[in-house]
């Protein structure tokens, strides 16, 4: 499996949390995108490479693509790899196709469509939540943080308010 630093939710995928504040603090060299409409937008993978860190590698796949990927040893020595996706729903599908996590940020996550409030900047809808209990039914530690010097806050308390 991919050497995985970080598995982050934030909508907005690569920009200036990412780039200047994540990655550096990390040592990220490849991030990997997993988002079935940008993976299925030639120009909108286009615009997600440009937005990459110099030295660093990015790959944008669909869930499933992203599921096999993740699951493969690293291409190189020393890898560290941070995956974005725009929601946990992802994360959920990738576990249920063998994908193993330990840990799933929430970064992220403005209100739209049946997005409500659930902690600080994340507003998630109910199929969501729905993934984020059940992420954490498999094991995986699921938490709020924005940038990596902000407390970590536990979601736990936040699931049936």
């Amino acid at each position: 499996m991919k050497n995985v630093v970080l598995a982050r939710v934030d909508d907005r995928l690569i920009h200036g949390e990412v780039v200047s504040v994540w990655t550096p603090s990390l040592n990220v060299n490849r991030i990997i995108v997993v988002d079935d409409e940008v993976a299925a937008d030639k120009f909108n993978k286009r615009v997600i490479k440009a937005l990459a860190p110099n030295g660093v590698k990015v790959n944008v796949y669909g869930t499933e693509k992203g599921a096999e990927v993740l699951k493969k040893d690293p291409k190189e020595a020393g890898e560290r790899v941070m995956i974005l996706t725009k929601t946990p729903i992802t994360y959920d599908r990738m576990t249920d196709l063998g994908l193993e996590l330990k840990d799933v940020n929430l970064g992220g996550m403005g209100l739209r469509g049946e997005r409500t409030p659930f902690i600080k900047n994340v507003a998630c809808d109910p199929d969501e939540i729905v993934s984020i209990k059940n992420l954490m039914a498999k094991n995986v530690h699921v938490y709020y943080q924005l940038v990596p010097e902000q407390q970590v806050i536990e979601v736990t308390g936040y699931l049936d308010k």
